[in-house]
This record gives C-alpha cells, sequence and structure tokens, in this order.
C-alpha cells in the first residue's frame, strides 16, 4: 500500500506548471477516483441525510417548549463541538482518522437507539433533548476534523478538487430534500422514528469504514507531547503556513460575510421589501442552483484554475452578486443577483477546500481541518449574530451593502499573496 501521493514528493509535484498545450489540468486529476473513496462518499452521504432528517426532528421537539429550549438545544450541540475541536483534529492524527471515525459512528449508533427508546417511552421532555445534543456535538468535535482529511487519504493530491466538489454536490442535494424528508418522518413516526432511521445511517456508515482502507495513510504522529500540546501546535501550523494562512483567512471571512447572507439577510430583504416568502426561496434555491452547477464542472473536468488565485476572485465576483442583491428593485433582479452570489460561492468553495486539504502538512491533516471547521464556526456564530442586531439599527439592504464591500476587500486583498495566487494544486506538474 502506498503511504503517500507520488504526485507530491517534491513543491514542483504539487505546485506545477501551464503545459506547452495549455492543458493545466494534472494527468491524474483526469483519472477515475478511487473505489475506496466512492464508497466512503456514500457511506458519507448517507449518514448527511440521517443527519438532516435528526436535526429538523431534535429542532420541531425543541421548539415545542418555546424559543429559549430550542436556542439551549442548538447551544447544547454548537458550544462542545467548538470546544474540543482542536482536541479533536489532535486525536484522529495520532490514532488515524479511520478509527475515529468508526468509534465516532459506533456511539452515535448506540446514542440514537438510545434516544429512540427514551423518546418511545417518555416523549421528548427537554433534559433529553439538550442530553442529545451534548452528546452530539462531543462526537462531531472528533469526528469532523477526521471526516476533513479522509479524501486526501483516499485520493491522490491531484483529484482533490473533483472528489471534494463531488461531495459538496451530493451535500447540497440532502440539504434541500432534508428538511422535507423530515418533516414527513417526524410526522410519521415523531422524533423516536427519526433516531431510528439516523441509527440506520450511521450502521451503514459504519459497515463501509470497516471495509475501506486508505490508500495514502499519513505517519501517525508520535504523541511524544502530551494532546493539548498537538491541538495548539495544529493552530500554528494552520497559521505559519504562507498558503494555509490566506487560505483559512479567506474562508473565515466567507463564512461571516456570505453564508449568512442566504441564511439571516435574505429572508429579512424579503419581509423588509414585502417580496413574500416565495421570493426569498427563488433567491436562495437561485443561489444553490449556480453553486451545484459550478461544483459539477469542476467534477467533470477537475479544477478551472489556479485555486488560490480563483478563490479570492470568487469572493470579489461573490461580493457583486451581493451588492446587486442589495440594489435589486425586484424579485427577478433578487433572482438573478441569487445565481451570481451561487456562482461566486460555487467556484470558492469548490477550490479553497482542496487547496486547504493539499497544502496541510501529512503530519497534521486533521489538525489543520479541525482548526478550518473552527475558522468556519467561530466566523459564522459571531457574525450571525452581529448582522442581524444591525439589521434591526440600519436594515438588511445596508447590511448586505457592507457584507458585499466586506466580499470584495477581502478577495482584492487574497489576491496580494503570491503563495496563495500561485499554489497548482491539481494542475499539470513541472
Amino acid at each position: 500500500m502506498p503511504t503517500g501521493d507520488e504526485t507530491a514528493e517534491s513543491p514542483a509535484a504539487v505546485r506545477g506548471v501551464p503545459s506547452a498545450q495549455g492543458d493545466e489540468r494534472h494527468p491524474q486529476a483526469r483519472e477515475r477516483l478511487p473505489r475506496s473513496y466512492l464508497w466512503w462518499l456514500v457511506g458519507i452521504l448517507v449518514s448527511l441525510v440521517g443527519n438532516a432528517v435528526f436535526y429538523f426532528a431534535l429542532g420541531w421537539a425543541a421548539g415545542a417548549y418555546g424559543g429559549g429550549v430550542a436556542g439551549l438545544v442548538l447551544s447544547a450541540i454548537t458550544l462542545p463541538r467548538v470546544l474540543l475541536l482542536l482536541l479533536g483534529g489532535a486525536v484522529s492524527d495520532r490514532v488515524s482518522a479511520r478509527r475515529v471515525l468508526i468509534v465516532g459512528d459506533a456511539a452515535m449508533l448506540v446514542a440514537s437507539l438510545g434516544l429512540a427508546a427514551l423518546a418511545y417511552h417518555l416523549g421528548a421532555p427537554p433534559w433529553l433533548l439538550i442530553t442529545t445534543g451534548i452528546a452530539v456535538g462531543v462526537v462531531d468535535a472528533f469526528y469532523l476534523p477526521a471526516s476533513g482529511s479522509m479524501p486526501r487519504r483516499l485520493v491522490a493530491r491531484a483529484q482533490l478538487p473533483r472528489a471534494l466538489s463531488l461531495r459538496q454536490a451530493g451535500g447540497q442535494v440532502i440539504n434541500m430534500g432534508g428538511g422535507p424528508l423530515g418533516g414527513v418522518l417526524v410526522g410519521l413516526a415523531g422524533l423516536a422514528g427519526a433516531a431510528v432511521f439516523n441509527a440506520a445511517t450511521f450502521a451503514f456508515t459504519l459497515i463501509v469504514l470497516a471495509i475501506i482502507r486508505p490508500r495514502y495513510e499519513a505517519t501517525q504522529s508520535p504523541g511524544a507531547t502530551g494532546l493539548l500540546k498537538e491541538a495548539v501546535d495544529g493552530v500554528r501550523v494552520a497559521f505559519a503556513h504562507p498558503v494555509l494562512r490566506p487560505g483559512l483567512c479567506l474562508t473565515g471571512f466567507a463564512a461571516g460575510f456570505l453564508l449568512p447572507v442566504l441564511s439571516l439577510l435574505v429572508p429579512l430583504l424579503a419581509r423588509e421589501r414585502e417580496w413574500g416568502a416565495g421570493a426569498a426561496g427563488l433567491v436562495i434555491g437561485a443561489q444553490g442552483v449556480g453553486m451545484v452547477a459550478i461544483t459539477l464542472v469542476v467534477v467533470k473536468r477537475g479544477p478551472l484554475g489556479r485555486p488560490g488565485l480563483l478563490s479570492a476572485s470568487a469572493l470579489v465576483l461573490a461580493g457583486a452578486g451581493v451588492l446587486a442583491l442589495a440594489l435589486a428593485p425586484g424579485t427577478a433582479g433578487a433572482v438573478a443577483a441569487g445565481s451570481v452570489i451561487g456562482i461566486g460561492n460555487g467556484i470558492f468553495s469548490a477550490h479553497i477546500a482542496p487547496l486547504v486539504l493539499a497544502a496541510a502538512p501529512e503530519s497534521h491533516l486533521s489538525r489543520v481541518q479541525a482548526v478550518l471547521v473552527l475558522v468556519q464556526s467561530l466566523a459564522l456564530l459571531l457574525m450571525n449574530n452581529v448582522l442581524g442586531t444591525f439589521v434591526d439599527l440600519e436594515g438588511a439592504a445596508v447590511v448586505l451593502v457592507a457584507c458585499a464591500v466586506t466580499l470584495v476587500s477581502v478577495g482584492l486583498a487574497g489576491l496580494t499573496s503570491k503563495p496563495l495566487r500561485d499554489d497548482r494544486t491539481g494542475l499539470r506538474a513541472r
């Protein structure tokens, strides 16, 4: 079994340059994705379906007790996840990502069956919902860094853009259908039924993980120092790296100023301008279509160019779309702006994720993924509250303009980073 990516033995092999014929794509990028990755992807997507149904059921049950309990349940998931993420990345680098995923799936299988039994006999008291949220958050803290590092362990570096885009496209489809499916299952079988369904998806994923083996397993951390020191070292390595540092900064700003546009600001803008819920749904749907279209193009042909250059430029494009949304006189213009946002978001997501994963040192794969998730989570948590407060003061349109200016400025700043611009992950080697 190979221990590393044969195409990445030197910096030139990772970065590469265009060939004389003008085809910059790395030869390996065009090869069929490994069967082990495709099986793992099926397992992950099945698990995501279970999560979508389960989160809907948990939120629906909590909502019966009012906003206070619903907020506590969400906080019970988010807080342990944020507090333990760096430690989870260190554990994964020390004992192997696959083992962490197996333990995490087994734990969630048992927890889901336990919840189903308790919910069947007791209903959904607040203490049960909050306890379940804590369990989910703790498992997520270890599971997410390990899962984020698995594509690097299953495919060659040159194939990362296509592999991650395929996962992203599948996730987008599940996000669109998970809510309606959750509503149907909760209506038919309640929280207990949703928990049983979630347990079944974890059982399937557990079987997949037991079968597959990483093709490019990295050398594990020797464990000479404590886990806390290893976790801190992951932060140091991530922000000292000339490519990872600007890549993580772009990701943080995208999480803080782009993601809330769809989830928070579009509904508020629609209410402010009396467009109605249908118009807000069309804008969000147009964004999703644009994003999925770009990711499918990357799945088909590989990266569209230098990933760092495109990621920074995509934020500029997305910022222009957000500005157009703020200035749109009616729903037709807003839907068109949503498409531009989706294209920008799709280009950004399809190129920044493989760039960060490919640039991470093999000894710190999961820890860098933990830092990535932490940056996104903290930015989103902070800016959802900040932007929501400013909407109450100034209105949704003004806040959208501020988000647009920030995204364009950050994208232009990212273009000034030469290591980021010149990175050629997935392109032809020298």
